[in-house]
């Protein structure tokens, strides 16, 4: 790759998450915040605590603050698992704002994947994988 390739994906990288962190503050919430409640949207309004900083990339510290000020709001609850594992869930009210937040954003990018030919998504999923594994592999190496 070339050096203005790799600066190519960069910026292009870059604008997408302005774009989502744009849509956050129209929606008057923060980026973490959005990022939990699409993954609780996803998951029908569930999801194991742990796995909201894996699926996000958020570190733990940020989503556990994240998570307090939606419980004081109330907007989510957390419920006790097996073992150490701690549900995070929406309320009732939490489900209403998922759906008022999180919905448009969530049909916005079905509406893209819909344009795409089923390649099209298969070659996007492939090569943002490939580059994620090589990213690790050299991160790696140098930290």
């Amino acid at each position: 790759m070339h050096y203005l390739e790799a600066g190519q994906y960069t910026y292009l990288a870059g604008e997408i998450n302005a774009l989502y962190h744009e849509a956050a503050v129209k929606m008057g919430i923060s980026d973490s915040v959005q990022n939990i409640l699409y993954v609780l949207f996803e998951r029908e309004g569930r999801c194991l605590q742990r796995e909201v900083s894996k699926l996000t990339g958020i570190s733990r510290q940020t989503i556990n603050s994240a998570i307090r000020k939606l419980e004081r709001e109330g907007i989510v609850y957390l419920e006790q698992g097996k073992g150490k594992n701690t549900i995070l869930c929406l309320t009732q009210k939490g489900e209403k704002f998922a759906e008022e937040k999180i919905m448009p954003l969530y049909e916005a990018e079905n509406s893209i994947w819909k344009e795409w030919t089923p390649q099209e998504r298969q070659q996007y999923l492939t090569l943002t994988e490939k580059y994620r594994d090589g990213l690790k592999k050299y991160l790696g190496a140098i930290l």
